[in-house]
């Protein structure tokens, strides 16, 4: 009868050999990442562009795409496509936009970098702070959402235009009392509607550099919308401006957009 006179540690080091071996197959490789790209959700999750929010399912994959030893792995696209899926049951469901359409706020501090550069970084921050808290109260009580912070400015998104609008109405409103050192900040905010897609924490996509262009596109104290998500505005609670033509480094050529405040009846 033979008698295996194998030491326990080389016979686990040749099972290790042999499992890294089979992880690497090129043709299982290409298998997993066939069946990703049929699976529900985004084929490409688990780079750092869509793994960038705080949900279970990307923090997860923040996880799994650590743990990567710098060779292509089956298991790792095996674990990244159960999350992939994941994050698409969770978009569906509604714990997540998706290509939902929503509105897409901007806002921006008029000659606030100026400003900065003579009061010095004590004043700057004290007056961002001042305005972050105001912003965010008036975005979180329409029930929106902060997509990211652009040094002076924002992004959020809301469910509605009108959400987005009163909110950066009522954010006009709450920076009014606001003064740092004499300075009183003025914004401007852009408001447009579409489905960009969601990435991670962050949205992209051409009706992003749309509402972006609008929002840039204000001026101090004012709020533009465009043509598009006006058409979802009620005209009792809203003064729609004089549709005017957006002229704009890649705004589209029949981009329109109009002043928008409330009524006197509204107010």
């Amino acid at each position: 009868m033979a008698v295996d006179s194998e030491e326990p540690e080389a016979r686990l080091a040749r099972m290790r050999a042999a499992a890294v071996r089979a992880d690497s197959q090129p043709r299982l490789l290409e298998l997993a990442r066939w069946l990703r790209r049929r699976l529900p959700g985004d084929d490409r999750f688990g780079d750092p562009l869509s793994t960038a929010g705080d949900e279970p399912a990307q923090v997860l994959a923040r996880g799994v795409s650590a743990l990567q030893t710098g060779r292509s792995s089956v298991a790792h696209e095996l674990g990244l496509g159960a999350l992939q899926v994941w994050q698409a049951l969770s978009e569906a469901s509604g714990r997540g936009m998706g290509t939902t359409e929503v509105a897409l706020l901007f806002t921006d501090l008029v000659g606030f970098s100026s400003w900065a550069l003579e009061a010095g970084d004590e004043p700057a921050v004290e007056l961002l702070r001042e305005v972050g808290t105001a912003l965010e109260g008036a975005i979180a009580q329409h029930d929106g959402v902060i997509v990211k912070r652009l040094g002076d400015g924002l992004m959020a998104v809301f469910s509605t235009v009108e959400g987005a609008v009163e909110a950066a109405l009522d954010g006009h409103d709450a920076l009014a009392p606001v003064c740092v050192d004499g300075y009183r900040p003025r914004m401007r905010t852009g408001v447009h509607v579409g489905r960009p897609r969601r990435l991670g924490g962050d949205y992209l996509g051409v009706d992003v550099n749309i509402a972006a262009r609008v929002g840039a596109a204000a001026g101090p104290e004012e709020l533009l919308v465009s043509m598009t998500a006006c058409e979802a505005l009620d005209g009792e609670r809203f003064s729609i401006g004089r549709a005017k033509r957006l002229k704009a480094p890649g705004a589209p050529k029949e981009l329109r957009v109009s002043r928008v405040e409330r009524t006197r009846t509204a107010r």
